[in-house]
């Protein structure tokens, strides 16, 4: 994969969950705030995730199109 992406991905993905972390650092009592805090928490970790995977499928593609077009030039 990428260099680009793969920095691209970490960068996302630590943002994401020290976004999430940081909206669940002040609570100490579990109310209605909290609560979705948390589902914040883990809708955040989740989009992580998914960026994560996107850029992987991403790469992946474009390592095969490069492989084609080197193919296609030699």
């Amino acid at each position: 994969m990428n260099k680009a992406y793969k920095g691209l991905t970490l960068i996302l993905t630590l943002s994401l969950i020290l976004g999430g972390s940081l909206i669940m650092l002040g609570c100490e009592q579990e109310g209605p705030a909290e609560k979705a805090a948390k589902r914040i928490g883990k809708a955040v970790e989740k989009a992580g995730e998914k960026v994560e995977e996107a850029t992987d499928k991403m790469g992946d593609t474009m390592e095969k199109a490069e492989g084609k077009v080197h193919d296609a030039t030699n």
